[in-house]
């Protein structure tokens, strides 16, 4: 990757593991929950984590923008930097990771020019770094071992296996009727955005789509540059191409207008216009 050294690559590799490794640790011991909104928690886990990467990619990158979810004041940068912006979320999954299941991460992005470019996402529970981007590919690192590449993996679509990630709270709102227009699709949850998307281009699902509109910058960033370069389909239920520009996204929270569907090209085009009507007649 031309914008990023071999040096900077493995420095980023084990800011992430190293904060991944502490969030694991301090899971086992007392931490303070807080009320950002409405089902929406914050730890002091993540308050600490947020500020170790946040100081840690200033450092890397002096030049570059950084915006981390807990820092409320940073995301004035994402109107006003013109260059790269790294993007933190200390912990994606923060439900998983207060009831003591394994299905958060840490994540980080990369968005220059309204693209995503680069993306990290590490799993501590099962010691799992995926990595990759624009002009270098995409990898999984097990551990301390060296990277190997990650090969994405197309899963079949048929009326007996069509496997739909869906977060717990679009499952209330709109399972009842995405089910009704697609009887044959088999739902599943866990908790991070970034592992879902994982899920996807691994080939355990062949879609996922997300409907309430309140995921952030910071959630989609990293993960949809993996997805991109995996070869998937990132846009909203209409079919549009998912932005990342200041038109598209609440200018003090920073969330997604849009929303998401990150899936197969096959499944994307036999599923979207009815995932689409379902969502629709269900608001």
């Amino acid at each position: 990757m031309s914008y990023l050294s071999t040096d900077h690559l493995e420095k980023i590799r084990w800011l992430l593991t190293d904060c991944g490794r502490q969030a694991r640790r301090l899971a086992l011991e007392t931490f303070q929950v807080y009320e950002k909104g409405v089902e929406d928690y914050v730890t002091d886990v993540d308050r600490a984590l947020d500020q170790q990467l946040s100081q840690g990619l200033s450092a890397l990158f002096p030049q570059d923008g950084v915006i981390s979810e807990e820092n409320a004041p940073s995301r004035r940068l994402f109107a006003q930097a013109d260059g790269r912006l790294w993007l933190i979320d200390p912990i994606d999954g923060t439900d998983d990771f207060i009831n003591g299941l394994p299905h958060y991460s840490v994540m980080l992005g990369l968005l220059e020019g309204g693209v995503p470019r680069a993306g990290w996402v590490y799993a501590p529970m099962f010691e799992q770094l995926y990595f990759g981007g624009t002009e270098l590919g995409l990898f999984q690192a097990e551990g301390d071992r060296p990277p190997i590449p990650l090969i994405p993996t197309p899963p079949l679509l048929s009326a007996d296996h069509c496997p739909i990630l869906i977060g717990t709270k679009d499952v209330r709102r709109f399972g009842a009727a995405i089910l009704q227009l697609i009887p044959e699709a088999q739902f599943n949850c866990i908790g991070s955005f970034g592992l879902k998307v994982l899920e996807v281009i691994q080939g355990r699902a062949g879609l996922y789509v997300y409907g309430n509109r309140r995921v952030k910058l910071w959630d989609t960033t990293g993960p949809l540059a993996l997805a991109q370069m995996a070869g998937l389909v990132c846009c909203d239920l209409a079919g549009n191409p998912l932005r990342f520009t200041a038109d598209a996204v609440d200018s003090e929270t920073l969330a997604h207008h849009q929303t998401i569907v990150v899936g197969w090209p096959h499944y994307v085009e036999a599923l979207r216009s009815r995932l689409q009507q379902a969502v629709t007649e269900t608001v």
